[in-house]
């Protein structure tokens, strides 16, 4: 009887393949570690078409952890290049049915889906808890907030826009190095503004711009992204401060790198901050104050806020007085528009919170505080920052 051969592969355990582990083939890559991806937390800001494939390509792999932050609902229109939504699914939250599908794909990855805006609804707190973020966005706005809270946080993150069949991935891993606002020009500046009405709030119409774009570029670039991510977690090179840019019509691709802007805002790094066991919407900055001078016996003078925060439209042809106190981002211009002179009211806005203040006693979560944020406050000599632990995700807990 013939002796059965033995493969070379069959000697080297790492390279034995077990048809009953589904990461089996992934683990033939010399420098992968299974372990490592099934422990990653990965933030994913948008599920829209490169959401999709992004979402897609993280079940696939096994990625542990996943938090997705989308505010849009289902519709017809997605069906195209969507990969994970259905018919049925119209009218649903995107993050929702996003959320069920990839566990379906993969029970091993975890996913926390929300529902809601990342300008207001996603705290500092769970930025740092990531080992990486994915932007699949389709405004500058929400790009230049996602940077400014990842430098804050000291989160990489890997940004990406698709327009018909053409795409660009950024990779941008602070402290060091250029930052998506670093790429911005003057014309980025001015789209912004367009956003925004005379008195600084926000217009609907400008939201409902829709960029056209083909499923193919979607899935090139969201592999690119996720591709790029894979080396963050690996520790491996990766393309920071760089975009790749791939030209569908030209089939051309080349990489870019961008300088370091000196005079970026961007570029706050915070210190490691305080936790301490509070509650956005159960703690009023008054609360805040006395409990951070219990655990370090130094009082905050002032507690600043990221999110401008609009107390009052005031009409300065009949005087008339409008109390908002809500974000100024989440305002419309037609709130701005004051019933008597039908003219537009100039808004009356802070930047910051201090003991004499009619607001002291309000709560967090009233000032536009999202839950599990990271606070900036400030005494006569010393900045310091504190987390608000009370509200920590169970699915994000250590």
């Amino acid at each position: 009887m013939d002796t059965p051969k033995t493969s070379v592969a069959a000697n080297r355990p790492d390279l034995i393949i077990d048809d009953e582990d589904r990461y089996s083939r992934l683990r033939l890559i010399g420098w992968w570690d299974q372990q490592r991806i099934s422990a990653a937390r990965v933030l994913v800001v948008g599920a829209g078409a490169l959401g999709n494939e992004v979402l897609k390509n993280l079940a696939l792999l096994g990625i542990g952890h996943i938090e997705l932050i989308d505010m849009d609902h289902v519709d017809e229109t997605n069906l195209t290049r969507s990969i994970l939504f259905r018919s049925t699914d119209a009218g649903k939250p995107k993050a929702e049915v996003a959320a069920t599908m990839v566990t379906e794909i993969n029970p091993d990855c975890h996913i926390h889906p929300i529902v809601g805006n990342v300008l207001t609804e996603i705290g500092l707190g769970l930025v740092r808890d990531m080992d990486v973020v994915i932007g699949c966005l389709d405004n500058r706005e929400a790009r230049l907030w996602v940077n400014r809270m990842c430098w804050k946080a000291n989160t990489p993150w890997i940004d990406g826009g698709i327009q018909e069949i053409n795409g660009v991935a950024k990779v941008f891993r602070p402290p060091h190095g250029a930052c998506y606002e670093c790429t911005m020009t003057e014309m980025d500046y001015q789209l912004i503004s367009l956003r925004y009405s005379c008195p600084l709030l926000k217009q609907e119409d400008i939201l409902q711009g829709k960029v056209p774009t083909a499923p193919t570029i979607a899935s090139i670039i969201g592999g690119m992204q996720v591709q790029e991510a894979l080396k963050i977690l690996h520790d491996l090179p990766a393309a920071d401060g760089s975009a790749l840019v791939f030209n569908g019509a030209a089939n051309r691709f080349y990489q870019t790198n961008y300088p370091v802007r000196q005079d970026c805002l961007s570029h706050e790094t915070y210190d490691e901050p305080l936790e301490l066991p509070l509650s956005a919407a159960a703690t009023s900055v008054a609360e805040l104050f006395q409990a951070i001078a219990d655990e370090n016996e130094q009082t905050p003078t002032r507690l600043v806020l990221d999110r401008d925060f609009l107390v009052n439209l005031v009409c300065r042809t009949c005087d008339r007085q409008v109390e908002v106190n809500q974000p100024r981002c989440v305002v419309d211009s037609s709130q701005g528009i004051c019933s008597k002179c039908d003219l537009p009211m100039a808004p009356e806005t802070i930047s910051s919170i201090e003991p004499n203040s009619p607001l002291f006693t309000r709560k967090l979560s009233e000032l536009g505080v999202p839950d599990y944020d990271i606070v900036k406050v400030e005494t006569d000599d010393d900045t310091s920052f504190v987390v608000l632990a009370g509200d920590r995700i169970q699915s994000n807990k250590s």
